[in-house]
């Protein structure tokens, strides 16, 4: 596989990016309006973006990964208003404390809230309040419910 490329151009600037982690994939939007040109390149420890947007300002973006990633499992997006990546982790269910390997933040990523979910914890927890509700009910169908009302005024008679 014969890719290009990708030279940093002399006039950039980097896109902004907002990142959140799943069990298997870490998702990377880079907020660019109207992208052309746009040039992704994933490679198992880092990843290059270079577009444009619709007045020709140049984004390009170097982002060394915080663990290895599955290359072939890895795909880009282009959409109006954005570019999303998608990231295959190597080791699934491990968790990224931050996106890059350097643990100082670039100013132009940050956490996707809306998306970000705490999986770690998602089947002790769920296993949690099942446990809870069934004990709920185990309890509420064990007391006792003193005696069966008397039921007289329902005749038909």
């Amino acid at each position: 596989m014969n890719k290009v490329q990708i030279v940093r151009p002399e006039e950039s600037q980097p896109a902004r990016a907002v990142w959140y982690d799943r069990k298997k994939y870490v998702t990377i939007t880079f907020m660019v309006h109207k992208p052309k040109d746009v040039q992704v390149d994933i490679q198992p420890d880092k990843m290059i973006l270079y577009c444009k947007n619709d007045t020709d300002d140049v984004f390009y973006n170097v982002l060394p990964f915080y663990e290895n990633i599955q290359i072939n499992d890895s795909r880009e997006r282009v959409y109006d208003r954005s570019i999303h990546i998608l990231l295959r982790k190597l080791k699934p269910d491990y968790s990224w404390p931050h996106l890059q390997k350097d643990e100082a933040r670039p100013s132009w990523i940050s956490v996707d809230f809306d998306n970000w979910r705490d999986w770690e914890n998602e089947v002790e927890d769920g296993k949690e309040e099942f446990d809870m509700y069934a004990d709920m009910i185990q309890e509420m169908s064990s007391k006792n419910k003193g005696v069966a009302p008397d039921m007289d005024d329902l005749d038909s008679d």
